[in-house]
């Protein structure tokens, strides 16, 4: 494949809709357009195509030779962000607010330009089954819980499942390829704190809540340095805090807010746990009252063993043997990646987008996608496809 004129035009054309895809920003479950632009790609490859999972999620199916070998699935997530692009070039977003700040349009575009290539093997490679899969709502929404609930499984069974994601910081074409851990479990907290309002002159005269919030700011930090273990990882953060609205009244109510981060689901319930300890004791401590609100979020990505061989054995393949890193620190960031391969196994690798200075990093409002990077996706996923079909 690396030798196939074709790539260069392939390349061009998959870097042109991605440029389009970049310029039509679209938030979780609202991917109308990006979806629409899917459907009808997949169906000019003669691929057929199922919409509707997870609202606007779309599954092209690919039958190799006879079909009756295994079956895999090629994920790419499809939303961006909401977020206002500081970019100025061409294609930068038309929409005020929603931005492909993390990459997503450049991952569709590199499994539609992989469909194509495969495509046109479907009577000479290997047989089985490719799913396309192609997910709304990655960022926060669990697009990917949605698809798995509504059945993605169920009507496309397959052996294993397989993710790729763009990393900035690392040089642009190569892999990092880990098995177990590569992407953190993430909740949610709000915890709203009531005691007695009053008159800062006269603070013995009330229950003062921002005084029992930054205690409890200051006590929850102690979580993880007193309770985890120093070889694993977590992170509690508190990233709000909300109180008062004038100088000199001591607010009835504090409102706190965070995300708490671990690669095991038991240490996510064993930080739970002890953070509904720490609000108890603030109560007592403050005579004030506590409620806690704690929602799960994405469960860790872990990736299996056997599936991340695989992975990179391929990687090594298409990007050599010193592009490929196998012993690099996972991430706390999540991804819902981690409910499709909950259920069959599966690997995800990160796709190196070359350097990210000048804060070109995700989730920022100057990222962009490194079209440079467009052949090494395309050609990873079509050698993954076929070798995980061969066995």
């Amino acid at each position: 494949m690396e030798n196939d004129h074709s790539l260069d035009d392939l390349h061009h054309r998959v870097a042109t809709l991605r440029r389009d895809l970049h310029a039509h920003p679209e938030l979780a479950f609202d991917e109308r357009r990006t979806s629409d632009a899917v459907a009808a790609a997949l169906e000019r490859l003669g691929i057929e195509v199922h919409r509707g999972l997870a609202k606007t999620g779309v599954v092209g199916c690919l039958r190799m030779g006879s079909g009756q070998g295994p079956a895999v699935g090629l994920r790419a997530d499809m939303d961006a962000l909401p977020l206002a692009e500081l970019n100025s070039f061409p294609h930068r977003s038309k929409h005020e607010g929603r931005m492909h700040a993390c990459g997503h349009d450049g991952h569709t575009a590199m499994l539609l330009g992989a469909a194509e290539l495969l495509a046109a093997r479907r009577e000479r490679g290997p047989d089985g089954m490719i799913y396309f899969i192609f997910q709304p709502a990655e960022e926060h929404e669990g697009g990917g819980r949605l698809m798995v609930e509504e059945g993605l499984f169920d009507r496309f069974p397959m052996e294993r499942v397989f993710g790729l994601h763009n990393w900035p910081g690392m040089p642009a074409g190569s892999f990092a390829v880990m098995a177990g851990p590569v992407m953190a479990g993430t909740d949610r907290f709000e915890i709203t704190i009531t005691g007695r309002g009053g008159h800062a002159a006269m603070p013995h005269q009330a229950r003062d809540t921002v005084l029992a919030g930054a205690a409890l700011v200051q006590t929850l930090q102690q979580l993880v340095s007193r309770a985890v273990d120093p070889l694993d990882a977590a992170v509690v953060s508190v990233t709000r805090f909300h109180a008062g609205q004038a100088d000199n009244i001591l607010p009835e109510t504090a409102v706190l807010g965070g995300t708490v981060r671990a690669f095991d689901p038991e240490m996510q319930e064993m930080l739970e746990a002890g953070m509904r300890r720490i609000c108890q004791g603030i109560e007592l401590a403050h005579g004030v009252e506590i409620d806690m609100d704690y929602q799960r979020g994405y469960p860790p990505t872990i990736n299996d063993a056997d599936a991340a061989f695989l992975c990179r054995e391929v990687a090594r393949q298409v990007a050599g043997g010193e592009q490929v890193l196998v012993v690099a620190k996972p991430s706390m960031g999540a991804e819902d990646f981690a409910y499709l391969s909950s259920v069959v196994p599966g690997c995800y690798v990160w796709l190196g987008n070359g350097p990210g200075e000048g804060g070109c990093m995700l989730h920022s409002p100057h990222y962009d996608f490194n079209d440079a990077i467009i052949p090494t996706g395309i050609r990873y996923w079509v050698r993954l496809a076929e070798r995980a079909l061969a066995g």
